[in-house]
């Protein structure tokens, strides 16, 4: 198909659409979604990968629709062992978290399976509970605790899966599991260690004894950090807990003063409940200088764009130019703001 009818054919088709729904701000991707849709038609595809495109767009279409009801809820995805049992002092944690942080007000999401899945979505309880569940073979079935909940969808692709577990929520907690949790674990901090991923508070929890987290640290340590091969400063995007007490406190404190971020073109914006002091920026401006380009840290009001765009307006902000590469440091950066005295 020529660029010319691939253009009229997608003109058509927005035509259609935009009889029934007005014109917006997504109409330039949506443009560019049906542009990629097409243009299989162009192409010597085969009939499987045209079947996983397919799937995979419409496995995000439908947890796009069910998180748009809970955008605005804070979210912490549970991560672990699908193999751990009732009995377990894991699977009684994972139940006491997730009761406190839906107390709290926030949403828990899990793969909707069993073990520390059901127990997070047991502890969370109906209201609160969110689900992603994968069709296996040997785990089909959606834990009891989500099965008939509208927060629940289903997906053949573990990509599309693994997507939306982590791009919806701001926190994650991850109890001891096997391959696929370490799956979830490292390509978490892969995410926020290039910067692919916003800024989340990551807790490794435990229980009170227990040494799977330890051992995990040790290998880390021993046969990643020593050869250089991430920088310790990275631990700083995770921390090891064994209380509830001290999850619940991670958690909640990355977003005690801390918002969000935006990049405006090498501009990052951070939002903040309480932006620092004019001193405190200087100040911070000399600790965290190996990450700035060049300039200070300093206090700025929203820009064009983000009034153009009602974009978090009623948070203050502070822009620098962050030199990026050096995840952990802004994560120690983020922990400074957080300390700040709030009124």
């Amino acid at each position: 198909m020529s660029d010319d009818r691939l253009d009229e054919a997608i003109n058509a088709l927005l035509n259609e659409f935009t009889e029934i729904q007005p014109a917006n701000s997504n109409r330039r991707y949506l443009r560019n979604l049906i542009k990629s849709s097409l243009a299989f038609a162009d192409t010597n595809t085969r009939r499987l990968d045209l079947k996983i495109a397919t799937t995979a767009i419409e496995e995000m279409a439908d947890a796009f629709r069910m998180f748009s009801a809970y955008r605005d809820v804070p979210k912490v995805t549970i991560f672990g062992s699908a193999r751990i049992q009732p009995s377990d002092a894991l699977y009684e944690l994972t139940k006491k978290l997730a009761s406190r942080l839906a107390d709290a007000g926030t949403m828990v999401i899990t793969g909707a399976g069993p073990g520390i899945m059901a127990a997070g979505n047991e502890g969370a309880g109906p209201g609160m509970a969110m689900g992603i569940n994968i069709r296996l073979p040997f785990e089909t079935e959606p834990n009891e605790f989500i099965a008939n909940d509208e927060k629940l969808v289903e997906m053949k692709y573990f990509f599309t899966r693994k997507l939306m577990l982590i791009k919806e929520s701001s926190g994650f907690l991850i109890l001891p599991g096997g391959f696929g949790t370490m799956d979830e674990t490292f390509e978490l901090l892969t995410l926020q260690q290039t910067g692919k991923a916003e800024p989340a508070a990551i807790v490794l929890t435990e229980s009170v004894g227990d040494t799977f987290w330890e051992g995990w640290l040790r290998f880390v340590n021993a046969e990643i950090f020593s050869r250089n091969l991430a920088s310790p400063i990275d631990a700083s995007l995770f921390r090891i807990t064994s209380t509830v007490e001290e999850t619940i406190e991670e958690l909640v404190q990355f977003n005690r003063n801390y918002v969000s971020r935006r990049f405006i073109g090498s501009e990052m914006i951070i939002r903040l409940r309480k932006a620092p002091s004019p001193r405190e920026c200087a100040d911070l401006s000399v600790e965290f200088a190996d990450i700035l380009d060049d300039s200070k840290i300093r206090i700025i009001n929203p820009r064009p764009v983000e009034i153009i765009e009602g974009d978090s307006l009623h948070f203050e902000r502070i822009a620098l130019s962050y030199g990026g590469g050096r995840s952990g440091r802004l994560r120690q950066l983020i922990n400074r703001l957080n300390a700040i005295e709030l009124d």
